[in-house]
C-alpha cells in the first residue's frame, strides 16, 4: 500500500476515534503508533515513539505552560478577578450597557493573569451574571457576555492556546504572545462596540446604572494594580528581551503568589492550585506527544508534503486559499474543541501556509482566533456549555441566542486580522 493511502487512512481511522467519543489525545496517539508500526520496523518505531515524551518534555519552551497555568489558578486566590470587575462596574456603569462592558474589560484583565478562556468564563458567569440581572439586565445578554468575553483569553498573554500553536509549530513563543495583544484589544473594543449596538436598539435590556463618585472610582483601581504589575512583568520581559518568555512567567508566578499570600490564601487553597496546575499541565503535555506520534507517522507517509505540492500548485490566489482555510476552521469550530482543531489540521495546513509564503506568526493569531469563534458557536460551543453549567437555569439556547450579536463582531475582527496583518506583526517586528 502507497505511503500516502496510509496516511489518508490514518487521518480517517483518527476522525472516527475522535467522532466516537476517544479523546483527542487517545486517538491521535494509537493511530500514529499503529501507522508507525506498519511502516516500520517494531525496534525503530519503539526507539522513534518511546523518545517522543522526553524530547518534547525536555524541550525549554514549554516549561513555560505550567507557569502559565499556575498564574491563573494563584490569581483566582489573589482576588484579582473580583477587584477587575468591580472597578470596571464603578468606571463603565453609566454608559450604555455599562455592565455588559464592565464584564467584558474584567475578562480582558482576568485573561492577562490567567490565560484560560474557560476559567474566565466560568468566573463570570459567577461573578457578573447575579449583578446583571440584578440591575435587570436581558439574562441572554448577560450570559452570552460572559462566554464572549471569557474567549478574550485566548489571545491576550498568556495564552495557553498559542503557546501550544508555538509548540506544534516550532516557532518564537515570545514573538507569538506580543503578536496578541493587538488583535486581542481589538477584539475587546468590537466587543464593548456590540454592546453599545444592542443597547441603543434595545434599551430596555441593558438599564442605566446609578452614578457613583470620582472617589470610589479612583479607589476601586486599588484591586485592579495586580493584574498591571503581572501584565508589566510578562510582557516587558519579553519585549524588550530582558528575559525569556519562560523565565518572565516565572517572576510573574512570584508576584502573583505574594499577592495572593497577602490577600489571605490558605494552605489548602494553595495545595489545590498546585495540584490543579499539575492536572492541567499533565493533560496538556499527553495531548502534545500523541500529537508528536501522529505527526511523525504523517512525515514517514510522505501525505503531508503531497498535500502541500498539490494545493500550492492549484490555479488558485493565496489570498482565495486562505478564505477557503478560514471557512474550514469556522466550521471545525463548530464542531471539535481547540485543542482538537490544532492537532487535526496543523500537520496538513500548516505546510501549506508556509509554502504560500503567509507569515506563521500571524497565522497562528488568526487560527487562535478562529478557534475563539468556535468557542461561542453551536452545536458544541465550549463556553457556552460551560454558563449553562455553573447557572443550569440559564438555558443552553438562551445563551446562543446572547452570543449572537457578537458573531457580527467575530466577523469584523477576522476581516480587520486577514487584511491588515501589520497589526498583529508590529509588536513581534519590535521585539529585541
Amino acid at each position: 500500500m502507497e505511503g500516502e493511502l496510509v496516511g489518508i487512512l490514518g487521518f480517517v481511522a483518527m476522525l472516527s476515534l475522535v467522532a466516537l467519543g476517544v479523546p483527542i489525545a487517545f486517538s491521535a496517539g494509537i493511530v500514529g503508533l499503529a501507522g508507525l508500526l506498519y511502516l516500520r520496523p517494531v525496534g525503530a518505531v519503539l526507539s522513534i515513539v518511546g523518545g517522543v515524551p522526553y524530547h518534547t518534555a525536555a524541550t525549554y519552551s514549554l516549561t513555560v505552560v505550567p507557569l502559565f497555568i499556575a498564574i491563573g489558578f494563584l490569581s483566582f486566590h489573589a482576588g484579582i478577578t473580583t477587584g477587575a470587575f468591580k472597578a470596571a462596574k464603578l468606571w463603565l456603569g453609566r454608559i450604555p450597557g455599562g455592565l455588559a462592558t464592565a464584564t467584558i474589560f474584567a475578562s480582558a484583565g482576568f485573561a492577562a493573569v490567567s490565560g484560560s478562556s474557560t476559567a474566565s468564563t466560568a468566573v463570570f458567569t459567577r461573578l457578573a451574571v447575579p449583578e446583571m440581572e440584578k440591575s435587570g439586565y436581558n439574562r441572554a445578554l448577560a450570559a452570552g457576555v460572559c462566554a464572549v468575553g471569557g474567549t478574550l483569553a485566548a489571545l491576550i498573554p498568556p495564552s495557553a492556546i498559542l503557546v501550544i500553536y508555538g509548540i506544534l509549530v516550532e516557532e518564537s513563543i515570545g514573538a507569538l504572545l506580543l503578536a496578541g495583544i493587538i488583535p486581542g484589544l481589538i477584539s475587546l473594543l468590537v466587543y464593548a462596540v456590540v454592546i453599545a449596538v444592542v443597547s441603543f436598539l434595545r434599551p430596555e435590556w441593558t438599564p442605566q446604572q446609578p452614578r457613583v463618585s470620582w472617589g470610589e472610582k479612583f479607589k476601586s483601581l486599588s484591586g485592579v494594580w495586580g493584574i498591571f504589575v503581572v501584565v508589566g512583568v510578562i510582557f516587558a520581559g519579553t519585549y524588550f528581551g530582558w528575559a525569556t518568555p519562560t523565565e518572565s512567567a516565572a517572576l510573574a508566578v512570584v508576584v502573583v503568589l505574594i499577592m495572593a499570600i497577602v490577600a489571605g490564601m490558605t494552605w489548602p487553597q494553595f495545595r489545590e492550585g498546585l495540584v490543579d496546575t499539575v492536572k492541567t499541565t499533565a493533560m496538556i503535555f499527553t495531548i502534545i506527544w500523541a500529537v508528536h506520534i501522529f505527526v511523525r507517522f504523517l512525515a514517514f507517509t510522505g501525505l503531508t508534503n503531497t498535500i502541500t505540492n498539490t494545493i500550492v500548485e492549484l490555479d488558485m490566489s493565496p489570498q482565495h486559499l486562505m478564505v477557503a482555510i478560514v471557512i474550514l476552521y469556522l466550521l471545525l469550530g463548530m464542531v471539535l474543541d481547540g485543542l482538537g482543531i490544532l492537532i487535526l489540521t496543523l500537520p496538513i495546513i500548516y505546510p501549506v501556509v508556509t509554502a504560500l509564503g503567509f507569515n506563521s506568526i500571524w497565522f497562528g493569531v488568526l487560527v487562535v482566533k478562529l478557534i475563539e469563534i468556535g468557542l461561542v458557536t453551536p452545536p458544541i460551543g465550549l463556553n457556552c456549555y460551560i454558563v449553562n453549567s455553573v447557572r443550569p437555569d440559564i438555558k443552553l439556547g438562551e445563551v446562543f441566542r446572547g452570543v449572537a450579536p457578537f458573531l457580527v463582531g467575530e466577523i469584523v475582527i477576522v476581516t480587520i486580522i486577514l487584511f491588515f496583518p501589520e497589526l498583529v506583526l508590529f509588536l513581534p517586528n519590535r521585539m529585541n
